[in-house]
């Protein structure tokens, strides 16, 4: 009997994913705070040359979206993410010698292309571990370790080079991807990938943008869109109003909060159903702007980040789960790929426009008016993917796939 057919879900070989998922997000969030400044200082960047210096790594990540998975899908997701995080290994490596901006540009390039890669077939591998009556608990617990990272990298990142320079901040990303990609090499013995299905599919628009991904997607490209302006401009709204020490401590109560209820909401929606943990997202998701919309106090914020941690903490893992849920097995890169595509766009264009509609209205109406937008949301899941029988009834009654894990 297979490892997922006893649904059993902390293998061996789950762990060293979860590892392996969350040192490649780690490692982005280590240079994705730090490039702009190092950028400024080593090479009398402008401030937009700094911030392309930070954003490239987005842009490369953004270009691989449109064909990374349909490549996962085609060649086989064991070969594309040993191959992907030995080019984010080699990427990380070279940030050491470059002297050069336009070099550190075309670095950060080839590392989002590998780490879109990498992030994408990962995570198409460990879903392939995860029990189908376990899939929302499973992902949930995946996508934790994306939230730890995001809550300890910047942290780490600020704290070396504060303690030391950028060369042993570049040293530490390296050890970090190089951990990466042995957990990486551990996972490519213990699994195989899933048998195709007929003739290998063509290249198309499908294999862009996955259609059975389009409703959620959309769904939580809204959501991305609203919660940048939150990621983006914190800092800025923390500074206007004072609030520096609740901002400080935003990302860490958001953390601590999805890390407490992850495994209830993992399990609820595996049993009852996408909906009910869409729903209560998307109610704590709006709180949680609203609030920050009129918060005077540190406690504000930091309450805020609480109820942030309930809110987008609860969707972000509640929608892969779905994203994986409505294809094949054999669809698991091209689910990936296309619904981080919608959550990079929300993330890209949203400081842009938000940019500008908070110096017309101010933060406060700004996040106001972004509780809004996660109201919309709502409303496009309600005559969406919430009439279908997965999102009322849930999983625990589906087959198990069949576990490739040796």
């Amino acid at each position: 009997m297979s490892v997922a057919e006893e649904g059993k879900l902390f293998t061996p070989t789950f762990v060293m994913g979860w590892f392996a998922n969350l040192f490649q997000f780690l490692v982005f969030y280590f240079l994705i705070t730090t490039m702009a400044l190092y950028a400024i200082k080593e090479f009398q960047a402008s401030e937009v040359e700094a911030g392309f210096a930070s954003s490239s790594i987005v842009i490369g990540a953004v270009f691989s979206r449109f064909f990374s998975g349909y490549i996962i899908d085609r060649f086989g997701r064991r070969k594309i993410v040993l191959i992907s995080v030995l080019v984010t290994t080699i990427a990380c490596a070279l940030y050491l010698p470059i002297e050069s901006l336009p070099l550190l540009y075309a670095n950060r390039f080839l590392h989002g292309v590998g780490y879109a890669f990498a992030a994408t077939a990962i995570m198409a591998m460990v879903q392939e571990l995860i029990p189908a009556s376990r899939r929302s608990e499973g992902t949930g617990y995946l996508a934790l370790g994306t939230t730890v990272s995001a809550a300890l990298g910047p942290a780490l990142a600020l704290f070396v080079l504060g303690t030391f320079d950028y060369d042993m901040l570049f040293i530490v990303v390296l050890a970090t991807s190089v951990i990466s990609l042995i957990a990486v090499v551990f996972m490519y013995f213990k699994t195989s990938d899933p048998e195709p299905s007929g003739e290998p599919a063509k290249f198309s628009f499908k294999s862009i943008m996955n259609p059975k991904i389009i409703p959620i997607g959309i769904f939580i490209l809204l959501i991305c869109f609203a919660y940048s302006g939150v990621i983006a401009y914190i800092n800025a709204f923390a500074e206007e109003r004072d609030l520096i020490t609740g901002a400080g401590l935003f990302f860490i109560a958001y953390a601590v909060s999805m890390f407490v209820m992850r495994s209830f909401l993992g399990k609820l929606q595996d049993r009852r159903g996408d909906n009910v943990v869409i729903y209560f997202g998307l109610f704590f998701f709006v709180i949680s702007l609203t609030i920050l919309s009129f918060a005077t106090s540190n406690w504000h914020v930091v309450l805020s980040g609480v109820i942030a941690g309930l809110g987008y903490g609860t969707l972000m893992p509640a929608v892969q789960s779905i994203a994986v849920g409505v294809v094949d097995k054999t669809e698991f890169g091209t689910a990936f790929s296309t619904l981080f595509l919608f959550v990079d766009l929300g993330f890209g264009f949203g400081p842009i426009i938000l940019g500008a509609v908070s110096a017309a209205i101010g933060f406060g109406p700004m996040y106001a008016a972004l509780a809004g937008v996660g109201v919309i949301a709502g409303i496009f899941y309600l005559f969406t993917h919430a009439r279908t029988d997965r999102a009322k009834n849930g999983f625990v009654k589906h087959p198990e796939p069949v576990a490739l894990v040796s």
